[in-house]
């Protein structure tokens, strides 16, 4: 029986249902602005209908419900390039005000645009945004988050009872202040994900939370225990203090049979794909509410078939009035002219033959920072260009590739050559760093032995955007050869060389030649790892900065002159390996440029259970 709020003679029970979505990249609505059509496996405009169901079953069932989100919310789609002004809130506040979002952690990539941006997206959020393992350098500093958030939810059926007192928390990969450059390290120092988690979670059950949650952007990595690693969920989700996890960072999902986790934990996916929701059974005795079970699991907005994905959820009609005016606007703007290409661009085989959408890029960037040479001292240099795919299949799917035909072009293939919003920037190179940068990128193979048949020719476990292709030189790439680095940019195989005949000029490369190469703001600030860079002088390019897209945008549409590196061969080629194939992972759209491919070197292997290509190389 019980008595007032104190403690029953049995224990009383209650339901709470945490709904959450992680990594939208702003993929708000269910259209890919990059090729112009709808998409029906992505989209919170989908997930609305999934949580619209989840908490009508809430209420049948008496339980209580959060809506949470994971971060990397902001950036990523052509809609979050809208800057908030005179249009109103930004769409991701117009949406989450919509869905009535309860809590909101950040993710690495909603600092892509600096702090202003992001305050100006959190002004109009209808929850608490969160991060916890960032802190402001001077204590003047007003930052746009919060370190934690409490959320009270009364018990269906148990007026009286206290409410459910739930701590939020949030943490993000540390390495955030790397990727996102000097201006941002320069306002804010970050804490490991596991300690700070740990110190968060315990301030919260002294404040008189019952239950914690974690949502924490970080995946499932290899190095559980390091809380400096970029993905530390296993550790995090061992800690006594928190009682549910939501993941993300990786784009991957969660649960998995492969990851047993003593705790409910969920990860859905990335743009839209799932709605995670966690159930927790709850007791009320006389320390309060406490778990006594639960579990997790994940809602598809689509079943994703190899002929294409047949939507599972429709787009909520009220949400898509919501953001009508947003994405009329997005579509005027990436509609609009941008230039002319010759030639179709795609990133099909980006990883085995010749790229011209990265090589366009790669052009772009020399284009403009050729003129300012002059201006750092350094003309009399010898410039060079490095880019990497953007898009590239991978975990975002077989239909993530650029794709541009020839002819006319407008924003949204801008848009599609260069996806992140990355500045420009100037550093010199030496020969032996130019080779060892070089060795990093090539560790995106598997190793191929002479004879071998049937292996994958990439390393899924390697990250397709950290696949430099440096133009200017050229250079082989066997992959005969244990790589030299590690995905973390360790020297493992010091005695390993997949670079072979690498010049520029017609000459071999000296190792203490130097050479001004044009590169992202991401690689030259330490992102992917590259340690060779790290004592690279970087030059002091005019301000403003220039964003890459930028320039892209200018090239293409003759504002920036023809680039000399333009005029070069291919800078890379797969060494021959005799007697040897490998299977190349693309995606089906590259059916229609076998062509371009040399006569007997890809052979159609066909759709694999996940809707990519498989071709058999001749290597």
């Amino acid at each position: 029986m019980v008595t007032g709020a104190g403690a029953p003679d049995a224990p009383a029970t209650g339901l709470l249902q945490i709904l959450a979505t992680t990594d939208l990249h702003c993929n708000l609505l269910s259209h890919d602005y990059y090729a112009d059509q709808p998409d029906p496996a992505i989209g919170l405009s989908r997930v609305a209908s999934l949580i619209a169901s989840a908490r009508a079953e809430a209420a049948r069932q008496g339980a209580a419900s959060i809506l949470v989100d994971n971060g990397d919310s902001f950036q990523g789609s052509p809609l979050g390039d809208i800057i908030p002004g005179a249009a109103g809130p930004h769409p991701l506040a117009r949406a989450f005000q919509v869905l009535e979002y309860d809590a909101a952690g950040l993710g690495n990539h909603d600092f892509d645009f600096g702090l202003a941006a992001l305050a100006g997206v959190v002004r109009d959020m209808p929850c608490p945004v969160l991060c916890s393992n960032l802190t402001a350098v001077h204590p003047g500093l007003e930052l746009p988050f919060l370190p934690s958030a409490v959320l009270e939810r009364q018990i269906p059926g148990r007026p009286d009872l206290p409410p459910v007192r739930i701590g939020v928390l949030s943490v993000l990969p540390p390495q955030t202040l790397v990727w996102c450059g000097q201006q941002l390290q320069a306002q804010l120092a970050a804490g490991g994900i596991v300690g700070t988690a740990a110190a968060q979670a315990r301030r919260l059950r002294a404040e008189g939370c019952d239950l914690v949650l974690a949502l924490a952007h970080t995946g499932a990595g290899s190095t559980p225990g390091a809380d400096c690693s970029e993905n530390a969920l296993v550790p995090l989700a061992a800690l006594a203090e928190i009682d549910a996890v939501v993941g993300g960072h990786t784009h991957l999902t969660l649960p998995d049979p492969a990851l047993d986790f003593a705790k409910p934990v969920v990860m859905p996916g990335a743009h839209g794909s799932h709605l995670g929701v966690i159930s927790l059974e709850l007791e009320y005795r006389e320390a309060g509410w406490r778990p006594a079970g639960g579990g997790a699991g994940l809602r598809p907005v689509a079943q994703k078939r190899p002929a294409g994905a047949v939507p599972l959820a429709e787009e909520e009609p009220g949400f898509l009035r919501a953001l009508a005016a947003d994405h009329a606007r997005t579509l005027e703007r990436m509609r609009q002219p941008a230039g002319r290409s010759p030639v179709a661009m795609h990133s099909y085989f980006t990883f085995f033959a010749p790229d011209r959408s990265l090589a366009l890029v790669g052009s772009a960037q020399a284009a403009a920072v050729r003129p300012l040479l002059r201006d750092c001292g350094a003309e009399s240099l010898p410039l060079l260009a490095a880019a990497a795919p953007c898009k590239f299949g991978g975990r975002s799917g077989p239909k993530s590739y650029t794709d541009i035909a020839a002819g006319d072009l407008c924003a949204r293939n801008i848009a599609d050559l260069q996806v992140f919003p990355n500045e420009l920037r100037v550093i010199i190179v030496t020969g032996g760093q130019l080779r060892d940068w070089l060795e990093m990128s090539a560790g995106l193979f598997n190793r191929i032995p002479p004879g071998s048949c049937g292996q994958l020719l990439v390393d899924p476990q390697r990250a397709g955007h950290n696949f430099d292709v440096i133009f200017g030189v050229s250079y082989q790439i066997d992959v005969t050869q244990p790589p030299r680095f590690s995905a973390a940019g360790e020297r493992i195989n010091p005695d390993a060389r997949r670079i072979s005949a690498l010049c520029w000029n017609g000459r071999p490369v000296a190792p203490d030649q130097r050479f001004a190469v044009a590169a992202n703001s991401y690689r030259v600030s330490g992102g992917g790892s590259f340690r060779m860079l790290r004592d690279a002088e970087e030059l002091p390019l005019p301000r403003p900065p220039m964003r890459i897209r930028g320039a892209v945008r200018d090239y293409i549409s003759g504002r920036l002159p023809a680039d000399p590196l333009a005029q070069l061969p291919y800078p890379w080629q797969l060494a021959p390996v005799p007697a040897a194939t490998a299977v190349a992972v693309t995606g089906p759209g590259a059916e229609a440029y076998l062509e371009e491919l040399p006569a007997g070197q890809a052979a159609v292997r066909g759709l694999n259970g996940s809707g990519f290509l498989e071709l058999d190389l001749q290597l």
